[in-house]
């Protein structure tokens, strides 16, 4: 299973549910007849809407408030077997090696979602923080290759 979200609140009477997720691949994920699973259960997304900053669903044969109450606060998990998607999971990357122009300046240990904008945390000497966008991050396979600008690391 891979965690991609909580259920923090229910919203309205009709079973309808309020979700923070800073999943990568939303648009995929969040679509109806797709699954969640929410406290071992696996729920049937029903509907599915953006509200500010939030995702709003609703689940198959849950048309109460007092149906979905009992997942407030819970963790929201996907099977990732069942889906494809158009690029690499963070969670893939994680322990990955970090060159910039091909020199190694160390290992992935995290992605730090900032506001929608995500940040590589990456380990070596210090601890460095890169921006994950096309104009640094140029190939991802094996090991992650950067083109970061001079100045960017500091080279002691």
């Amino acid at each position: 299973m891979l965690y991609i979200g909580d259920l923090v609140n229910t919203h309205g009477i009709k079973g309808e549910v309020r979700i923070i997720s800073f999943f990568k691949y939303k648009e995929t994920v969040f679509k109806p007849n797709n699954y969640l699973y929410i406290k071992s259960e696996k729920l049937k997304i029903k509907t599915y809407r953006k509200h500010k900053n939030y995702d709003m669903v609703t689940f198959e044969n849950y048309n109460d408030i007092n149906d979905v109450l009992k997942f407030k606060g819970e963790k929201v998990y996907i099977d990732k077997e069942d889906y494809t998607f158009k690029g690499p999971l963070n969670e893939d990357l994680y322990g990955k090696k970090v060159y910039d122009k091909g020199k190694y300046i160390g290992t992935l240990t995290n992605i730090i979602n900032n506001n929608g904008k995500e940040i590589l945390v990456i380990k070596g000497k210090k601890e460095y923080l890169v921006p994950y966008v096309d104009e640094f991050v140029k190939n991802i396979g094996d090991d992650i290759k950067l083109d970061l600008i001079k100045g960017f690391i500091d080279e002691d």
